[in-house]
């Protein structure tokens, strides 16, 4: 069992993660900002004695230093998510996402930390035409958001090289689920969607709604960042790897998957059509993950596939939004 640091573990993502690490008897630290995160999405550890919060952020460096101190593991998850926001507000994505990265780094170089697990993106493809994305064949970044995370991988490599430091990145590909935050103008694509369909209002889709994503369920993330904290296999150190299930799927098909579920307990959800918006820049037109190298290194095994992960994020959503 190991002492592990969990950043960003109020969040979507982090809360599932650290729920799972506790459960498999680690000790669990967390910090958090809640810029983005919420301490709801952690009640069910208040009081449970593997388990403790730290509000701070990952852009002090004490703040870091005093998380790391003791831990064997980071787990770094905290950023300033979202492609719009960073075009809006790059100073603040590149303090977080960069300037954030680099304390933790430091933090752990300095601390004695065995081994790094991090956040990276899809977004870090660019402008790639390639199909599937496969680590090497990225494409030029379309947002500062991206900059930042083939940054972080930059960075990473460097404190690998230099330092010994054990880091793993993990490139994300749209990963949906409960507990992600449908409200504000950065909401993720299916929290989004769900919630406007829960209020019998259509769908906006950026452009023709043809558009491809691989939809990956939250459960699939946690396993993956998981099976990176824990593998032996030696190729996995200095490695990033694609978190994803393998599968394309466009807007206006996950809309019509979305709208089904919801229509079996209020059939007028099915008349509900879509509202076609002007397009964002920065988006990526297609999107499809090679993941066989995450499963032969990491041992990574989604458990769920979209429409699986769709039964179980739907009703959650219903619960607390309808």
């Amino acid at each position: 069992m190991a002492n592990v640091l969990v950043t960003g573990g109020a969040g979507f993502i982090g809360s599932h993660l650290c729920d799972a690490l506790v459960a498999q008897g680690h000790a669990v630290r967390c910090l958090d900002d809640l810029a983005t995160g919420n301490k709801a999405n952690l009640a069910q550890l208040e009081g449970h004695a593997a388990f403790t919060f730290i509000e701070g952020s990952i852009t002090d460096p004490e703040t870091c230093r005093q998380a790391v101190e003791g831990c064997t593991v980071v787990l770094h998850l905290a950023a300033l998510g979202s492609v719009p926001r960073s075009i809006a507000h790059p100073l603040d994505t590149e303090a977080a996402n960069l300037g954030g990265f680099l304390n933790i780094l430091e933090a752990c170089r300095h601390g004695g930390v065995e081994r790094l697990v991090y956040a990276s993106s899809s977004s870090v493809y660019g402008d790639s035409t390639a199909s599937p994305k496969q680590v090497g064949q990225e494409g030029r970044p379309l947002s500062p958001y991206a900059v930042t995370k083939a940054m972080d991988e930059a960075y990473a490599g460097m404190y690998r090289h230099l330092f010994g430091l054990e880091v793993i990145g993990l490139r994300f590909f749209n990963v949906f689920g409960e507990r992600q935050d449908p409200e504000g103008p950065y909401a993720a694509a299916i929290p989004r969607f769900l919630r406007r369909l829960l209020a019998h209002q259509p769908p906006q889709v950026h452009g023709d709604g043809l558009q491809t994503r691989d939809f990956t369920y939250v459960g699939n993330a946690v396993q993956a960042v998981i099976a990176a904290m824990v593998t032996r296999d030696d190729r996995a150190p200095g490695g990033v790897f694609n978190v994803a299930v393998g599968e394309s799927t466009d807007l206006l098909t996950l809309i019509g998957a979305l709208r089904d579920r919801l229509a079996q307990d209020d059939p007028a959800i099915a008349a509900i059509g879509v509202e076609h918006v002007a397009e964002r820049p920065g988006d990526v037109r297609d999107s499809l993950a090679d993941i066989t190298r995450t499963r032969e290194v990491l041992g990574y095994a989604p458990s769920h596939d979209l429409a699986s992960g769709l039964d179980r994020a739907v009703p959650w959503y219903r619960e607390h939004w309808g």
